[in-house]
């Protein structure tokens, strides 16, 4: 399998000149760990993240560095410690240029990136235009729906994709981080709901593509008030079973 078989998109972005305090509350109510920041045009520049908010001054973590590693880092490092800790603007905090993968880039080249680089999601890009993130939670879903007997998939299966997400993305009630696989014309849907009713609009609009075989339902769902978070009734019982 290959990146754009399993990446999620579309992309939820933000400005380099956004507040952070925009950043996160746009990672909050869109329930998602990371925003790729994006310049006029489309242009990936950046990635910010939850670890990004971790040493703040807001919340007494600033990072404590002893004199003599202070000493021994010089004064650049205090200085880019500082920026971090007390910046303003999302380009201050956020991780620049940061590592990129294309559409066909394959799945065991992703997992070797992620753990070489210590990074838990990969930009995919098209040119200099970020068209999907692959995160760790689409290799888990990758696995747990798709480890069996099941030929990779098709020609066929991409375009089942495609229509599946052109379908959804331009409701109201799509799904926050989307995430459509296809195997053998089998539908694997993941992402974030909000509204019960959101979860039969889902799987109706997949069952509605032609080719599809069978729609399974990973899509959880969050109270927006008190973040409270339920695994899909099909993965419940599943849970259960085993």
């Amino acid at each position: 399998m290959r990146a754009h078989q399993i990446m999620t998109k579309p992309v939820i972005t933000i400005s380099p000149d956004a507040t952070i305090v925009e950043a996160a509350n746009i990672m909050l109510q869109r329930h998602v760990s990371g925003l790729a920041v994006v310049e006029g045009g489309g242009k990936l520049i950046g990635i910010v993240s939850e670890g990004d908010f971790i040493r703040r001054s807001e919340i007494g973590t600033e990072r404590k560095r002893g004199r003599w590693l202070r000493f021994i880092l010089g004064p650049g490092t205090s200085a880019s410690d500082f920026v971090h800790e007390h910046g303003r603007r999302v380009s201050e905090v956020m991780t620049k240029d940061p590592l990129t993968i294309t559409e066909d880039t394959a799945l065991a080249e992703i997992v070797d990136l992620m753990e070489k680089n210590n990074v838990k999601r990969l930009p995919v890009v098209r040119g200099d235009k970020i068209v999907g993130i692959v995160s760790r939670a689409n290799l888990l879903q990758a696995v747990a729906g798709l480890a069996r007997e099941v030929p990779d998939p098709t020609a066929d299966d991409d375009h089942i994709r495609e229509r599946i997400i052109s379908s959804m993305e331009k409701n109201d009630w799509c799904p926050f981080g989307l995430g459509v696989i296809v195997r053998d014309g089998i539908v694997h849907l993941s992402g974030v709901i909000t509204e019960e009713n959101a979860r039969r609009a889902a799987v109706v609009a997949a069952e509605n593509v032609e080719g599809v075989k069978k729609v399974h339902d990973h899509l959880c769902w969050v109270d927006t008030m008190s973040g409270m978070y339920l695994n899909s009734p099909e993965d419940e019982d599943m849970e259960k079973a085993g």
